[in-house]
């Protein structure tokens, strides 16, 4: 996703709504998967999002965390995407 981000600001083209809209079911289609089986990703970002047969998947599980219990007081991932009540703390 990173890849086609930059390629559509470099020649000035907009990606269509109905793409970002695919894109955003496919992530979530696949964080909903992740979290049924207690795992959260921590480092969702556009580098992490890749193209199989063009449906967006989620990857790069390296920060991934199996939760045993229902909540985590960890941090990981890149602070520029993270959501702002974690730079709240």
């Amino acid at each position: 996703m990173q890849n086609r981000i930059k390629k559509a600001l470099n020649s000035r083209v907009r990606i269509q709504e109905e793409d970002i809209w695919k894109v955003a079911y496919n992530v979530l289609e696949g964080l909903c998967k992740l979290h049924e089986a207690n795992i959260i990703h921590r480092d969702i970002k556009p580098a992490n999002i890749f193209y199989h047969n063009g449906i967006a998947k989620l990857g790069d599980l390296n920060v991934a965390k199996h939760l045993v219990d229902q909540f985590t007081v960890t941090q990981t991932g890149t602070p520029y995407y993270a959501s702002p009540e974690v730079w709240n703390e």
